[in-house]
């Protein structure tokens, strides 16, 4: 696991308890905020795999 794979699932979670934060306190801006956050995380993350298997493969 690299920087980016762990960088992004701390982002996915954050994203995610932000997003469910605004939803409970009806404050749409911070949902939203989650939400990006959230997907920020998804291609942080996929940014690593994609690291991880380029350095697997090449010799």
């Amino acid at each position: 696991m690299n920087k980016n794979q762990i960088q992004g699932k701390a982002d996915e979670a954050t994203g995610k308890i932000k997003e469910v934060t605004g939803k409970l306190i009806g404050d749409k801006q911070m949902e939203i905020e989650g939400k990006a956050k959230k997907v920020g995380g998804k291609i942080e993350g996929a940014l690593g795999d994609i690291k991880e298997n380029v350095k697997k493969n090449i010799p």
